[in-house]
């Protein structure tokens, strides 16, 4: 019988599939950039987590990658005859093995109980912790720990962090206990079946779904895809929500593909997309996108955010998850045409907030229309700002009330058969302006990378040679955020650049 860890039970609540291949073929996991950046946040939490609740550092740590199962096993047991804080206890019991983020001593008389805190770094309470939760409680009961309680620490999104290293309140618990004591049977029947599920050498019969998603992206995902036959055309392709009547066609009648949907239950954007991928022609009305734009005249500024956030906030003032901007680009287009680009970049680590602000007040000048490219993620950035910083609140704010979006006008006015459903810049952009492609960007492509290169210019660990590489490599795929912005601009417009 093979022992199981809590995360492979996690796994095959999710997907049997997904467990058969994390033990016999994990090779072909490969976790997005979005997971492991959730892997990297959830051990940060945990850093913290430890300092919270063992402020006196009288608790112990046990490493099982260091020591070995059988020697944290055998480190918990005696761990648990004394009352300290224990962090990644282990224990094992019915063929599974369970890791714990902390577990607390609590007196009770002359007896010595425990309470486990499983710390998780996401803003609220997911029903699938529920299970996590459940999974934890059994293993450490089965194994004869006197637990008498078990919650879930996460992160207090509203809270703001004072600075000086002061983490208190950056943890909020809910207590499951009553939730979780009392599915033991559950978690037995968990056990059994996944046990059942690795007795076989045969790869489980599951088709690719909605269970690829949910409550997690799982890392085998593109090559489940890679075993099943791909359709030319996909249904997701088709932007907005399935109707009624379109969802019981594709159900019914096992539709894959665009070209066999009847137009009949499409809406006037799905079928317009359809049309595209079908005759492979460029859908542009170029007079109805001018029109919408004549009235925004020139001058005009084009305008594009990068930020950073961080689970654990580092800077005075900020909250976890908040999305700070540490860099600009704006291109201003003059009336005689001229074309003229400003950025601004921090890579000091120190908080950028109130210099970016600042510079961007100033780049933006006094009147204007400021285009972007989805108007709701720059706006927000921008009340944000002006929430943190009253002086400047007026001139902030002002800014928003010129912001014209230029993704509406992309989604109404044209649609690329490259596009393949999605209006995001870098794919319209290629599609509409084949001689600029965020492919050829160096280094730096898409805002998560953008995140990552942040992260490691800022660490004291980057050398100075490296981290003028990252300076050039972010500002150059900025610059060309807004310069693509000027482009579609003028396309829409039908105008011609100098």
């Amino acid at each position: 019988m093979r022992i199981l860890s809590k995360s492979k039970l996690m796994a095959f609540r999710q997907c049997p599939k997904r467990l058969w291949l994390e033990v016999y073929h994990p090779e072909l996991r490969k976790d997005s950039a979005a997971t492991q950046a959730s892997f990297a946040a959830g051990y940060q939490v945990g850093d913290i987590a430890r300092q919270l609740y063992d402020p006196k550092g009288e608790g112990v740590l046990i490493d099982s990658q260091a020591e070995g199962f059988d020697a944290a096993f055998a480190r918990t047991q005696r761990l648990l005859q004394s009352p300290q804080p224990i962090f990644e206890a282990g224990f094992r019991a019915q063929g599974a093995l369970a890791f714990a983020d902390a577990i607390l001593p609590v007196a009770q008389g002359d007896q010595l109980a425990w309470r486990m805190v499983e710390v998780k770094s996401s803003t609220s309470v997911k029903g699938y912790h529920h299970d996590d939760s459940a999974v934890q409680s059994y293993i450490a009961r089965a194994s004869n720990v006197p637990l008498i309680g078990i919650a879930l620490a996460h992160i207090d999104s509203s809270w703001v962090y004072p600075g000086g290293g002061d983490y208190q309140g950056l943890l909020k618990e809910q207590d499951l206990t009553e939730a979780v004591f009392n599915r033991g049977d559950e978690v037995s029947s968990w056990i059994a079946e996944a046990q059942q599920i690795l007795a076989t050498d045969k790869v489980p019969a599951i088709k690719t779904g909605a269970q690829c998603g949910q409550p997690f992206e799982c890392g085998f995902l593109a090559h489940c895809r890679s075993q099943e036959p791909q359709a030319e055309q996909p249904l997701s392709w088709l932007p907005g929500r399935f109707n009624n009547k379109l969802s019981a066609h594709i159900q019914a009648h096992q539709v894959t593909e665009l070209r066999d949907l009847p137009d009949e239950f499409l809406n006037d954007k799905q079928r317009r997309v359809k049309a595209v991928a079908v005759s492979g022609q460029t859908y542009f009305d170029q007079d109805g996108a001018a029109q919408n734009l004549a009235p925004h005249k020139l001058p005009a500024y084009f305008m594009d955010f990068e930020t950073i956030q961080f689970s654990v906030p580092i800077w005075k003032g900020t909250r976890p998850y908040q999305q700070i901007p540490f860099q600009f680009s704006v291109h201003h287009l003059a009336p005689n045409g001229i074309l003229e680009q400003q950025a601004f970049l921090d890579l000091s680590g120190a908080d950028p907030s109130e210099a970016f602000a600042q510079s961007l007040i100033n780049a933006c000048g006094n009147h204007g229309p400021i285009f972007v490219y989805n108007a709701g993620f720059e706006t927000s950035r921008i009340r944000d700002l002006a929430e943190r910083l009253p002086h400047l609140a007026q001139p902030l704010l002002a800014l928003n009330q010129r912001v014209v979006d230029l993704l509406p006008v992309a989604r109404e006015y044209y649609y690329h058969p490259n596009q393949k459903g999605s209006w995001s810049i870098k794919a319209v952009l290629p599609a509409m302006c084949p001689d600029l492609n965020y492919a050829d960007l160096d280094g730096v492509k898409d805002g998560g990378m953008a995140m990552d290169a942040f992260i490691e210019a800022i660490s004291s660990n980057t050398s100075t040679t490296r981290k003028k590489e990252i300076e050039q490599q972010l500002l150059r795929y900025c610059e060309l955020d807004t310069y693509a912005m000027v482009r579609l601009w003028a396309a829409f417009s039908g105008k011609v650049l100098n």
